[in-house]
């Protein structure tokens, strides 16, 4: 994830996501308005890959360290 305290949690990005999606299938907005929401969805959308990528490699890197303590025979959990 960036640095930017800007940034909203996973959590909160999906859940404006959702908003801003209800908002523009509900309609009735100018084509202004539209825009500047799906502008909104496509950075809100990219936050969510980010943290979930973030995640893949988290959880890439724990599988991987629970596979070499198999390997070396422990008998520890790796979570």
């Amino acid at each position: 994830m960036t640095d930017d305290k800007q940034t909203p949690s996973y959590e909160q990005a999906r859940e404006e996501l959702t908003e801003v999606v209800r908002r523009l299938e509900t309609g009735g907005l100018t084509l202004e308005q539209s825009i500047e929401l799906w502008e909104r969805g496509e950075k809100l959308a990219a936050i969510c890959e980010e943290w979930l990528q973030g995640a893949r490699v988290k959880l890439a890197a724990a599988m991987a360290q629970r596979g070499d303590q198999q390997e070396n025979g422990s008998a520890e959990a790796p979570f």
